[in-house]
């Protein structure tokens, strides 16, 4: 029995193990070629025998060289005297990698690696830039990214201390189904400042504020322990983020937070920097990445530009993968535009679609991103009411961030912030159940039309908003419900020929589409009625049209 007890523990010290979607390597051998995927996460974990000082500040590093050149990859300390190389490549075939370490013990260990392709259906790598059309997002494939975030700020709270996280899988598992593919969260909140429905009180499984048990740092958010980091919390958050990665979830990872009553460490001091740091240290290697600063960077007064400024610095020092950084502050993005990769905006004016506009001019060179619009979505709890709460005047306000070339955020109420239903459909009959179906619609239409090629014509504007897709020949234009009629007569006579061209009517609540019928030009097109007047916005879609030859 002993000899097959020895056996069992050196299998799992040179085995692979698979853990929440990650590929462990315990103590890999020197040398020894680890076979994974493109875009897999692998963490190989090297043990150091000795005590080691303020291991969390310690350097060590990964080199890593293939045919695309060299790579300078963190380690992150995880623990129980070890350090962890995690690691994921976007491109395929061999590499060899060599430690280099202050830490004696890891100096000089070397391995492999040959990365085959990916064969996972709906993987497409990490999102990017493209300089030949610089206002979209793309996946590191090439291929297109629609932008369509979800907030739930708490969402590193559900399940935490327990073994299995079934209650974020099966939140996640509605926001893949629904279609949304971005999760804007923080690393970290304690609890919100404004008043709580009384309700909320009667279902305290849905509250997770002021969870003393939970914090990033040693101690709690009341009595906190700056001097170091609490390894327990990152081992959890790693679950969430491999099982967003699995679901091909992005995670817009907000780094900080100042006004939900936490207890952070000193600006620029030891900890704050060991905090920031291990933070990029350890998530990098995630395809599924997008570094924002802060949450209201500097709607606040704890920090300031500058702060700011040597944050977005830092990670890029330290990000060996080069993941999208942006900060959510307009003010900050407007004055520092060279220093973010996109832009982000907070705005709930009600002119919101000529905002979005305006910035798209002003950043030619930059996509647009609305994190917060003001519409939050009415839940069984008022948790946070913001300017709207009616789901039809949220998803309008949705639909115009896109119309103006832009990118959006949804918030319902029921899990953005503090209060957490994860399992919304399966609640008593009076609780009101949000409608994520809008937003499935949404996607399936705008990857139908290619909203990579579209560019919002406003001078096309009728009484709606027109969005145009030159390369395929498609223009859209939305009609809210309370509109007779909108048209696209004069973008047609100007830029195509619509002799093949044929056009119908999206419903937004339903996903529903008119019977497509040959495009007639009329000239008084004002007489030609839109379906579902007075009952829900639509979109016109002419399809078919020909480029105009100059």
């Amino acid at each position: 029995m002993k000899k097959l007890l020895s056996v069992f523990i050196l299998l799992c010290l040179f085995a692979q193990i698979s853990i929440a979607q990650i590929k462990t390597w315990q103590s890999p051998k020197e040398n020894k070629t680890i076979q994974c995927a493109q875009w897999e996460v692998n963490d190989l974990v090297y043990s150091v025998q000795e005590d080691v000082d303020k291991p969390f500040n310690k350097e060590v590093f990964a080199i890593v060289t293939g045919e695309e050149g060299m790579q300078k990859i963190p380690l992150f300390y995880g623990g129980d005297h070890n350090w962890v190389f995690r690691y994921s490549s976007a491109s395929v075939g061999a590499k060899s990698f060599v430690l280099q370490s202050e830490i004696k013990a890891l100096s000089g260990k070397k391995g492999k690696f040959l990365i085959t392709e990916n064969t996972k259906q709906d993987r497409h790598g990490g999102i990017v830039l493209k300089k030949d059309n610089p206002q979209h997002l793309f996946y590191e494939d090439g291929s297109h990214y629609f932008n369509l975030a979800f907030e739930c700020d708490w969402l590193f709270a559900l399940d935490y201390g327990q073994e299995e996280i079934s209650k974020t899988k099966h939140l996640l598992s509605l926001v893949n189904k629904y279609k949304f593919n971005q999760i804007v969260m923080n690393v970290y909140s304690y609890d919100v400042s404004w008043p709580k429905d009384k309700r909320l009180e009667q279902y305290p499984e849905h509250e997770y504020g002021s969870r003393e048990d939970i914090f990033p740092f040693l101690g709690s958010n009341s009595e906190p322990d700056f001097s170091s980091l609490n390894v327990d919390f990152f081992k959890h958050f790693d679950k969430v983020i491999a099982e967003m990665h699995d679901k091909e979830i992005v995670s817009h990872l907000m780094i900080y937070v100042w006004n939900k009553l936490e207890n952070w460490p000193d600006m620029e001091s030891e900890a704050d920097n060991m905090y920031y740091d291990y933070v990029v240290k350890r998530y990098q290697a995630f395809p599924n990445m997008v570094w924002d600063v802060s949450k209201e960077a500097l709607h606040y007064t704890r920090a300031t530009k500058e702060y700011i400024s040597e944050r977005i610095e830092r990670t890029r020092n330290l990000d060996s993968y080069n993941r999208l950084v942006s900060v959510h502050d307009y003010g900050f993005c407007r004055n520092h535009k060279d220093q973010v990769d996109f832009i982000s905006m907070q705005n709930w004016q009600h002119t919101l679609y000529q905002n979005m506009l305006n910035a798209r001019k002003d950043f030619p060179n930059k996509p647009i991103f609305n994190i917060e619009h003001g519409g939050y979505e009415e839940s069984p709890y008022v948790v946070f009411p913001g300017a709207y709460d009616d789901a039809e005047a949220c998803l309008r306000r949705n639909y115009m961030c896109i119309f103006a070339g832009g990118y959006s955020t949804y918030y319902w109420q029921g899990v953005s912030w503090n209060a957490i239903i994860h399992n919304p459909f399966e609640q008593p009959e009076d609780f009101s159940k949000p409608h994520f179906e809008y937003f499935k619609h949404m996607r399936s239409l705008f990857d139908s039309v290619h909203f990579e090629n579209c560019e919002p014509l406003s001078r096309y504007n009728t009484a709606g908003y027109n969005l145009t897709n030159e390369k395929d020949g498609i223009v859209l234009v939305y009609a809210p419900k309370e509109n007779n009629w909108v048209g696209a007569n004069k973008i047609i006579s100007d830029k195509f020929n619509p002799e093949n061209a044929t056009k119908q009517w999206f419903n937004t609540l339903t996903g529903e589409f008119s019977e497509e019928v040959k495009y007639v030009k009329k000239s008084l097109e004002f007489w030609d009625w839109r379906p579902w007047k007075g009952e829900a916005d639509a979109i016109l879609i002419i399809r078919g049209l020909e480029k105009k030859k100059k």
